[in-house]
């Protein structure tokens, strides 16, 4: 497995791909995207507002939404959705799966090599052809799962 590039290589090559694109690259969409690669908690659009705002003063929750779009657009983010829940996003663009607790909502990468070899089933009857999979766990998370036993005993 190749390591993750550090948060400066991120940044380098996102300016490359903006010039190559013709995508301005502009003070909202580098701060958004470094507060996002330097986070392992797949955030939602209003985590990120709240992260960055305060060094943003004027930036309005839409100018997030569309920034995030336009970064997902490029490439250089991933946005996770899963059923029933806010979509979260992710600088992290290599196939990986997740796990989402479902007192918290925290969500975590899982990696496994057994996951990278699900054979993809056959679709074609229903007219899809089948070109990306994720697989999505749910359950709940250490920190919660000693809270429930802890509030069980009292």
């Amino acid at each position: 497995m190749k390591s993750a590039p550090s948060l400066h290589e991120k940044m380098k090559g996102f300016e490359e791909l903006c010039r190559e694109q013709g995508v301005p690259l502009t003070v909202q969409r580098r701060a958004i995207l470094e507060s996002l690669a330097q986070r392992e908690d797949h955030p939602t659009a209003d985590q990120v507002y709240e992260k960055v705002s305060p060094s943003l003063p004027g930036l309005s929750r839409t100018t997030v939404y569309r920034v995030l779009e336009t970064l997902v657009g490029l490439g250089v983010i991933h946005k996770a959705n899963h059923l029933g829940s806010a979509a979260r996003y992710d600088p992290n663009t290599e196939r990986h799966h997740h796990l989402t607790c479902l007192s918290c909502h925290r969500v975590v990468d899982v990696e496994d090599d057994k996951l990278k070899r699900v054979d993809l089933p056959k679709a074609r009857a229903q007219g899809f052809e089948i070109t990306d999979y994720s697989v999505h766990f749910k359950g709940t998370c250490p920190d919660c799962a000693a809270k429930l036993k802890a509030g069980r005993k009292a």
